[in-house]
């Protein structure tokens, strides 16, 4: 494999603009792509198989004008006045009448249009009002004695709150269709003293991709590049790199947006990965060439393709392991997360694709330039001075390595206490900034409606004869769901034109993301006192029970993806090193790391400590699919480094160094790169902890914080010790395994025996010519 890679770094050194002009062509065509197309992407997070989401399909094909999004606007009038004095509720009933005459609002009015149905619905609602609740803190906006449908009144009459049912769902509503909505709220303003409020219902999910803090982040990383490597030229080659790598991967997805569904997050996730491995890979790379050049006086050319060959193997290894990691969320068979797998594995893939031949073909256009003389000289000049940091830290460390170990092990198991009560769901209103909309309008209808106006649940009812719902049949179900405690009240939905479905509207008293919603949800598919004394059967559906079952389902699914990525990449582990304990150990360390980052991301997040330096003040549930996106992801970045540190610990093994000497030698020739490639990674992650979107900021700091964790605690710590600990047992493999497992040559030993052969074969041809 180092051969191979080998030719090709030699190759693109050669000839340079052909491996140039051949990724800017790509690049070039995916642009093209995308001006020509456009950007298709969508914020829907569904789940098939769940109850709620199996509900909604159903009616999507049954009774396609309930199967919609939920909306709501929420109007205000000053202190003093009321909202259905005659002049504002003439103009808020224009406004509703103006909101259900569009073309994708459900208008309830039409039904009352037909006589027969709007006797029947006189009817319920006459029966209904036995069931609601005397000390309810709102009432209905009666124009001419007649409710204006969906519009509550809030009890001090300052505050008006209309839902409405959509034919489609939020998240498929065009631009033009939301300014319809948003022209039609705002003709309540004309001629009234009201303030439209709009609600995070109908606000779309705009999740930039890029910004001033990700700017930052990459000019951090500019400068630890510059630290590292010691020039500027060194150091700009892993940022063009990088963004080649991120250009080719983020902006395929969008040129393929119009052909396969993708959602608004999958971006994000690829540039945030891309970004990082993308810098890192090539950091190892040119390192290697650097290193190469000044220790064994190579050309920058021989240098170059050395580097590739060895260094380049590492990349690939490590790429592969981040690809199987994320690859493994495929199994679990959930649509969005798969798309953002692929995305992100394939965005991994580009990078390694363009570290092992686009870098190698820079550094040609470079030359010997890579490395000035005066670094040269500088260099041989520290090497003959006194021993290096890395030098006295590690054998500082292997000193008092089981102190290291249990010390390693007490930090991290404190930071995972608060695992106990990390709680998962998808983001609302609630777990927005106190200055956001989204929050606001929340807080609006809380104080003045209740928490459940916020979450609705939605249940559909069908007979189980598949006859019409009988309408006495339908009032029973209603009073008999109306006996739960969590409810604050139940409402008639209508039915569908040929009367098999109809459709109840649950209002909970508590919040969508509260525990009681989700006991709620459970009771009524379960509890068969609901559906008693009635022939129907029901389901749960809408947003909340939606975003309830996602959170339960990815739950479920954890346990069996972490088993997946164990499995394979121990695989690999024990391939790449070809010793028994080092993949075990490494797992090990990984899996204290993974705790420890999810207790401190629940400890900011959902308790609201230091929520100040990273730009919140609310605490909220953490987003539903963090614990196994985050795990997939940092799995992958955790082995990259411990690819690359005991990659060279093993080397020193393999050139015969024993015991701590083969542990000392390899961490002094890795360990600063690894630290270097650490930090830039938290530097990248850390750019998207300041964004807006509580989402990006959590999956942003749960990667920046396990990144940091597991390079300088777990692997620069934790794993030489726990190596020292075992000695040269640390790289036992029984023999019959090690003959039946592929020799991948990962550190370039055959290479270098094969180098130095033909340079032997090479001079002795020369000395026989000349005799």
């Amino acid at each position: 494999m180092s051969r191979f890679f080998y030719s090709i770094g030699k190759t693109a050194y050669s000839k340079p603009w052909l491996f140039i002009a051949g990724w800017l062509l790509i690049l070039g065509i995916i642009i093209t792509a995308i001006v020509t197309n456009g950007v298709s992407t969508s914020s829907e997070t569904r789940i098939d198989g769940t109850a709620a989401q199996d509900v909604l399909d159903e009616l999507a094909e049954e009774y396609p004008a309930a199967s919609g999004g939920q909306g709501s606007y929420l109007f205000e009038v000053p202190e003093g006045q009321a909202i259905d004095d005659p002049a504002n509720a003439q103009a808020l009933a224009m406004a509703v009448n103006e909101i259900y005459g569009l073309d994708h609002v459900v208008n309830p009015m039409e039904m009352l249009q037909d006589p027969e149905a709007m006797a029947q619905m006189q009817e319920l609602q006459g029966m209904l009002s036995q069931l609601q609740t005397p000390e309810a803190a709102h009432r209905p906006l009666v124009i001419q004695d007649m409710p204006v449908p969906g519009v509550q009144i809030s009890e001090d009459g300052t505050i008006a709150l209309f839902q409405f049912q959509l034919t489609k769902t939020v998240e498929d509503l065009s631009e033009a269709e939301r300014e319809e909505l948003g022209d039609a709220a705002d003709i309540a303003e004309e001629g009234s003293s009201i303030t439209v409020i709009p609600t995070g219902t109908l606000q779309g999910v705009d999740i930039p991709i890029g910004g001033t803090h990700e700017i930052i982040g990459l000019a951090i990383a500019g400068i630890i590049l510059v630290v590292t490597l010691g020039s500027l030229i060194a150091a700009g080659l892993p940022l063009v790199v990088a963004l080649i790598g991120v250009g080719v991967g983020v902006g395929g997805t969008f040129a393929l947006s119009n052909l396969f569904e993708i959602n608004s997050l999958t971006p994000v996730l690829a540039l945030m990965i891309g970004l990082a491995v993308g810098i890192d890979y090539a950091l190892f790379i040119v390192n290697r060439q650097r290193n190469l050049i000044m220790s064994k006086n190579l050309t920058a050319k021989e240098a170059a393709a050395r580097a590739t060959g060895t260094a380049g193997s590492a990349v690939f290894f490590a790429g592969l392991t981040v690809i199987i990691a994320l690859s493994g969320l495929l199994v679990i068979g959930i649509g969005f997360l798969s798309s953002m797998a692929l995305v992100a594995a394939l965005t991994v893939l580009i990078d390694v694709l363009v570290a092992l031949t686009l870098l190698p073909a820079l550094l040609g256009l470079i030359g010997e330039r890579i490395v000035s003389k005066k670094t040269r000289n500088k260099q041989q000049t520290a090497a003959s001075s006194k021993p290096s940091f890395a030098q006295g830290w590690i054998t500082g460390l292997l000193k008092a390595k089981w102190v290291a170990v249990l010390l390693v092990i007490a930090v991290l198991g404190t930071l995972a206490v608060p695992v106990a009560q990390m709680n998962l769901g998808m983001p609302s209103g609630a777990s927005s900034n106190k200055d956001t909309p989204a929050r606001q309008s929340y807080d609006i209808i809380s104080d003045s409606f209740g928490e459940g106006f916020n979450g609705p649940l939605l249940v559909v009812a069908k007979d189980k004869d598949a006859n019409p719902v009988d309408p006495q049949e339908y009032f029973q179900l209603l009073s008999n769901i109306s006996q739960q405690e969590a409810i604050a009240e139940v409402s008639p939905g209508g039915f569908s034109e040929d009367g098999t479905i109809a459709i109840i509207s649950i209002i909970p008293k508590n919040g969508p993301t509260d525990e009681a919603t989700k006991e709620l949800v459970e009771d009524l598919r379960t509890d068969a006192a609901t559906t008693e004394n009635t022939n129907t059967e029901i389901g749960v559906t809408g947003l909340t029970a939606i975003n309830i079952d996602i959170s339960e389902k990815l739950a479920e699914v954890f346990p069996i993806y972490i088993a997946i990525i164990v499995v394979l990449s121990l695989v690999i582990l024990l391939v790449v090193f070809r010793s028994i304990l080092i993949p075990i150990k490494a797992t090990a360390g990984f899996l204290l790391s993974i705790m420890a980052t999810f207790g401190a991301t629940t400890a900011v997040f959902q308790w609201g400590w230091l929520g100040s330096i990273f730009g919140i003040d609310t605490g909220g549930p953490l987003l539903s699919f963090i614990p196994i996106m985050v795990t997939g992801i940092l799995y992958g970045l955790a082995m990259d480094y411990q690819v690359f540190l005991v990659s060279s610990m093993r080397e020193a093994y393999i050139h015969g160094e024993k015991g701590n000497h083969a542990i000392v030698n390899g961490y002094k020739t890795a360990s600063k790169v690894v630290v270097a490639a650490a930090l830039i990674m938290v530097s990248v992650f850390s750019g998207f902890i300041f964004t807006d979107d509580i989402m990006i900021k959590q999956i942003g700091f749960a990667l920046a914080f396990g990144i940091l964790v597991d390079a300088f605690l777990i692997r620069m710590i934790f794993v030489p010790a726990v190596m020292s600990m075992f000695g040269d047992k640390i790289w036992w493999l029984p023999k019959w395994l090690d003959k039946i497992l592929p020799d991948l040559d990962i550190e370039g030993e055959k290479l270098l025996q094969e180098l130095e052969q033909e340079e032997k074969a090479k001079t002795n041809t020369v000395q026989e010519n000349l005799l």
